[in-house]
């Protein structure tokens, strides 16, 4: 053997660690190394990897809700969610009652961030131009933003306004509820991208043209019931 006793004695320690974890380690260190491999067999038992095809476990599991009849209360939950969505909105948030009167003018102008293309292929209007939505199309009617939940807001918009006059946009509460007492059609600002548009902090607000302007009010309302009077 080649290499100095110290040598052989630290592979002779690393052969025995390794040996019992079951790897032979045949060399010597400070000379060349031959290696060996051997074969010890299969030790233990080998099962084969299977996954679970996802669309039969999907198929599987649908198959027992159905069985079960929760595919019907799932879609019937689902419906209830749906229609109670719709009949009251997600009310607009960070919206008050109005303490004072506040008014101020909003310019609708935008500017084109491409040049607008007629069906003829020529250009109705260039990039970067300036336009003005109140020269082409005026507002028809006025829009009041109310809370429904306030019967005074209510009450004080119906009063002034006909329904061919002005659109009355909810902001909180159910339109669907107010239209067969009130017997008119009511709209509901989703999200609040009109009130967020137009700078509203405050219900009941009042929208109206003021030429190639709009004029935005905050009215103040009494939050007391107006008695209606009855026909006899």
């Amino acid at each position: 053997m080649r290499g100095s006793p110290g040598a052989v004695r630290l592979a002779a320690g690393f052969a025995g660690f390794a040996g019992i974890a079951g790897i032979v380690v045949v060399g010597f260190v400070g000379g060349s190394v031959p290696a060996a491999a051997i074969d010890h067999g299969r030790m233990g038992e080998i099962f084969p990897i299977i996954e679970t095809d996802m669309l039969t476990v999907i198929a599987t599991r649908l198959h027992t809700l159905e069985a079960t009849g929760s595919i019907a209360q799932l879609q019937a939950r689902m419906q209830d969610t749906a229609i109670a969505s719709v009949r009251r909105p997600a009310l607009v948030a960070g919206l008050s009652p109005a303490q004072e009167r506040r008014e101020w003018l909003f310019d609708p102008s935008f500017v084109l961030q491409q040049d607008v293309i007629g069906p003829n292929g020529k250009r109705i209007a260039a990039r970067g131009t300036r336009v003005n939505p109140l020269d082409l199309v005026p507002l028809p009617t006025d829009l009041v933003f109310v809370d429904g939940r306030r019967t005074a807001e209510l009450d004080w918009a119906t009063r002034h306004w006909k329904p061919n006059e002005a659109k009355v946009i909810f902001v909180a509460g159910s339109p669907f509820d107010a239209m067969k007492p009130f017997q008119r059609r009511f709209w509901f600002d989703q999200r609040g991208a009109l009130v967020a548009r137009f700078g509203i902090r405050h219900t009941p607000a009042v929208v109206t043209s003021a030429d190639r302007h709009l004029q935005v009010a905050e009215v103040p309302v009494p939050d007391r019931p107006i008695v209606r009077k009855t026909g006899s």
